[in-house]
């Protein structure tokens, strides 16, 4: 089994951003990995971003110089969606703001002789609590996201929290209230395309009484359910021509087969043993996130006996799907503190990514410039 060497930024020692308590739960964590990980991100080129807002941590996994795995972790403010342009911008989703990060280093250059990217943050939209879930950036490279607690896709404003851009159909009002629990948006040439909500319902916390068989897929264009039955889904995804989606109540990876004829089915491919939450694509791979079903939003669900049919017991990480096979490849788990992820972004031609927290010493300190100029 490869090592892996974990390492906290030194903002988690007594940043601003830091989640109350994530540094005695970095401390209370075992971390462990397929034997094959290393090489196939190696082979891949590439590294990974996952979101914790229970832990209060974005990681980056990827290779250290000496062949094994290395995990930085910045202290954030309640990190959720990611979103990677493929340019060295990084938005998250998080706390009461959005925030983009900007990798600093350029092509060969190193930080500590050990990080080929830093990603910095570089702007901060404070929207105040919005309880913000997926996010992606639109075609006019302004950040898009899920306004969970207003039920709405929304943008930034130059004024406002947040200027409302598509509403279900059947949410009648822009209200506080997180009705039907929308989560998850899929985007397709810089548009959202789907999305995803635990329920159809018009009345505050109506969702958590339609956790099993009340979850829907949206298509935004038509503003039409395309896909319903679901049981809590989550982290739609187009790739390769088909809509992928996390059916994260029954621990499944799958499609929405019959889009075309209007009205979709979901057909699961493979069983992950966990809450799923988080979903990125690459080179014929899915990279999933799990999560331990550990508080009672989470339970009473089919994922419950499908753990116990499999004689297995939920656990957090992130497992790496082989498309062409079905079938898990490699792994990352987190045992310990911490249980809850909310999401993946593959980070393509990265080898071993650092970031940095807004407010942190590092971010003050850092200074980059172009010398070219």
């Amino acid at each position: 089994m490869d090592n892996i060497e974990a390492e906290n930024g030194s903002q988690t020692e007594g940043s601003a951003e830091q989640t109350e308590g994530s540094t005695e739960q970095a401390q209370d964590v075992d971390y462990s990995q397929s034997g094959g990980l290393s090489g196939r991100l190696v082979q891949l080129n590439c590294s990974v971003a996952i979101s914790s807002y229970q832990s209060g941590f974005l990681y980056n996994l990827g290779c250290d110089p000496k062949g094994g795995l290395h995990l930085h972790q910045a202290a954030m403010a309640k990190p959720m969606g990611l979103s990677y342009d493929g340019n060295g911008g990084l938005t998250m989703a998080g706390g009461s703001a959005l925030v983009q990060f900007k990798n600093v280093l350029a092509e060969g250059e190193q930080i500590n002789n050990t990080f080929d990217a830093c990603f910095m943050p570089r702007h901060t939209y404070f929207t105040g609590g919005l309880d913000a879930h997926d996010i992606g950036i639109g075609t006019n490279g302004a950040p898009v996201f899920v306004n969970t607690r207003f039920n709405c896709l929304a943008t930034v404003s130059e004024v406002h929290s947040f200027q409302e851009i598509w509403r279900p159909s059947f949410i009648d009002a822009l209200i506080s209230e997180d009705r039907c629990h929308l989560n998850g948006m899929a985007m397709i040439n810089a548009e959202p395309a789907y999305v995803t909500a635990v329920s159809k319902s018009n009345t505050i916390d109506g969702w958590r009484d339609r956790r099993d068989g009340g979850g829907v897929v949206i298509d935004v264009s038509r503003n039409e359910v395309v896909c319903e039955g679901l049981s809590m889904p989550h982290s739609p995804r187009w790739y390769e021509g088909q809509l992928w989606v996390l059916n994260s109540g029954t621990g499944e990876l799958g499609v929405i087969e019959g889009l075309e004829g209007g009205m979709g089915h979901f057909v699961p491919h493979i069983f992950c043993p966990g809450f799923l939450r988080g979903l990125a694509f690459y080179k014929g791979y899915a990279f999933v996130g799990l999560s331990k079903p550990r508080y009672k939003r989470f339970e009473g669900l089919p994922l419950d006996q499908k753990l116990r049919d499999a004689d297995s017991e939920p656990w957090c990480g992130l497992q790496i799907i082989d498309l062409a096979k079905g079938t898990c490849v490699d792994w990352f788990r987190i045992d310990g503190a911490i249980g809850e992820l909310y999401d993946v972004e593959v980070l393509p031609g990265i080898k071993t990514p650092m970031a940095v927290s807004p407010g942190s010493p590092e971010a003050n300190d850092l200074i980059t410039f172009n010398k070219d100029i």
